[in-house]
């Protein structure tokens, strides 16, 4: 199969779903299969208001774009950024059509809070290689803004970060290509997960099929 073609490029949101728990992941991804949970409607809900289709705002010294689609072909993933600020800056890159010189600053709207694991500064990164890509320009920083305690984080995008999503979406497209979903160490994270009727994540527990049915009959 030819991957240089965008149609075949990895979804971008991906890495977040593939860090969090690569058998979710292929699931989704490879095996095409999804349910919706609180969390995931919630989180739909909260990309709705940002992802007015690419549109762009002026704000004195900030361009402000939402839903801006970006790419990468060497990494070879396309997505969709929620929103990417471009501050006026004389150190900055040009930007067609909107005079002066720009920083750039990719910005992702999450449901919830602050997380210990770093899946959401990962999907970040991401976004921000990919523009680094399409603008020739460097991005060391990113905001995630969490709607529950409603303010953005601000985000170093250290060089370690963006070795990590390399190796993570190499890892990803030798899953893709050789169709494989894993099985995986569960843990507490699957009570949250939207897939644990598709996943069956007991059957991956130290249980045998047998036991894990007659224990179903038994409830």
């Amino acid at each position: 199969m030819d991957y240089n073609e965008e149609d075949d490029y990895l979804m971008l949101s991906g890495i977040q779903h593939f860090q969090f728990c690569k058998r979710q992941w292929a699931l989704i991804h490879i095996e095409q299969q999804w349910e919706d949970n609180v969390k995931t409607v919630e989180g739909h809900h909260l990309h709705r208001n940002a992802d007015q289709p690419f549109t762009r705002e002026k704000r004195q010294s900030k361009l402000i774009v939402r839903a801006m689609p970006v790419k990468s072909k060497e990494l070879r993933i396309s997505g969709i950024c929620d929103v990417v600020e471009f501050i006026s800056d004389p150190n900055g890159i040009e930007i067609f059509g909107s005079g002066g010189k720009f920083s750039v600053y990719p910005i992702e709207y999450k449901r919830g809070k602050p997380k210990k694991s770093d899946e959401d500064i990962l999907q970040l990164t991401a976004q921000a290689l990919c523009l680094e890509e399409m603008l020739l320009c460097k991005i060391d920083t990113g905001f995630l803004f969490y709607n529950e305690i409603k303010h953005r984080v601000e985000v170093r995008l250290t060089d370690a970060h963006k070795m990590k999503v390399k190796s993570i979406v190499s890892e990803m497209y030798d899953y893709y290509r050789r169709r494989y979903t894993p099985k995986v160490k569960t843990g507490t994270f699957c009570k949250s997960c939207s897939l644990q009727e598709i996943c069956l994540p007991n059957l991956m527990a130290k249980r045998s099929v047998k036991s894990y049915i007659e224990g179903k009959l038994a409830e």
